[in-house]
């Protein structure tokens, strides 16, 4: 019987698996991935510590910390069902284990949202990508579309310029809106390799074996055809409100797990951090995560005091 078991292996999770562990709870934490979303960061320079650091290095450092300190870690296992009886949790994950806990922290962040067009099912694997940093290197000396103008979108064709002979970024609204820092946005702006294209959506991904080209809702140069060998799609991310469903927690109208300031939830002995909430005034930000997850891990530790549980 764990004290608490952590869902989800991002900034959140493995930040509340740091302080659990400090406050000698007995932390199950359970993950696909080491660092979720923090490994498809090209680069990281607003992390306190840390001037510029690679996302996968700095995923790496957390963890160690978190085991460093006791922190129980399964990695390649995700959680698929999660029941209530008797005043504790019971976690089944996709390979059949199953773990008990006396509360639950979910800290899960979001998955990438998808454009719903022709062709992007098809060619996923084959042209259709959804981390830049993941697969850039498959796309060297070609000519790629980046879709977004978002942190991730910006980021990304500044990763693909490294390797791609031609990068656009396809983007729905103007340039006054984009959504990255001003440092990234400037860096993109001034890169030769990479070209804007403003007031414009992607409508369908076409291809043969892979794709091969895309078709544009404003033609661009008198053209509504673009070619291009990758599609990068950055659009932003959504909540999977899968498990959150199955113990009944209250989300706002955007899926969002809604928390106290403590992060505790509706449901007594299941708390929540990170992305996955509307904690810190929905600012995402890996520093934001890592201090509710720390948040989470004290609250629950009070939690147990109360209920004398440890």
């Amino acid at each position: 019987m764990y004290d608490v078991i952590i869902i989800g292996g991002g900034p959140a999770g493995l930040s509340a698996a740091v302080y659990a562990s400090r406050f000698k709870m007995k932390t199950l934490l359970i993950t696909p991935v080491i660092g979720g979303n923090v490994n498809e960061a090209f680069l990281i320079e607003n992390y306190l510590g840390f001037k510029s650091i690679q996302g996968g290095e700095l995923a790496q450092k957390f963890a160690e910390h978190a085991s460093a300190y006791g922190a129980e870690i399964k990695t390649g296992e995700r959680v698929v069902k999660i029941e209530k009886a008797n005043g504790y949790f019971t976690i089944t994950t996709d390979i059949g284990n199953i773990y008990d806990g006396k509360t639950l922290i979910l800290a899960t962040g979001l998955k990438k949202r998808k454009l719903g067009i022709p062709g992007e099912e098809e060619f996923k694997g084959k042209g259709v990508s959804y981390c830049a940093v993941c697969d850039a290197f498959f796309f060297r000396d070609k000519v790629v579309a980046v879709i977004g103008g978002g942190a991730s979108a910006i980021t990304g064709a500044l990763k693909l310029a490294e390797v791609a002979k031609k990068v656009y970024v396809i983007y729905r609204r103007g340039k006054e809106n984009l959504r990255a820092e001003p440092i990234w946005i400037e860096r993109a702006l001034s890169n030769p390799k990479i070209e804007f294209i403003f007031h414009t959506n992607v409508k369908e991904i076409r291809g043969n074996e892979s794709v091969n080209c895309v078709i544009l809702d404003n033609p661009y140069k008198g053209n509504d055809t673009l070619d291009v060998e990758g599609v990068f799609i950055e659009i932003g991310s959504i909540p999977d409100l899968n498990l959150p469903k199955q113990v009944g927690l209250e989300t706002d109208e955007d899926g969002t797990i809604k928390v106290n300031e403590d992060c505790s939830t509706n449901v007594e002995g299941v708390f929540a951090a990170g992305d996955i909430t509307t904690g810190s005034n929905r600012v995402r930000q890996i520093i934001t995560a890592a201090a509710e997850g720390a948040i989470a891990a004290i609250s629950v530790f009070m939690y147990l005091k109360r209920k004398g549980g440890g």
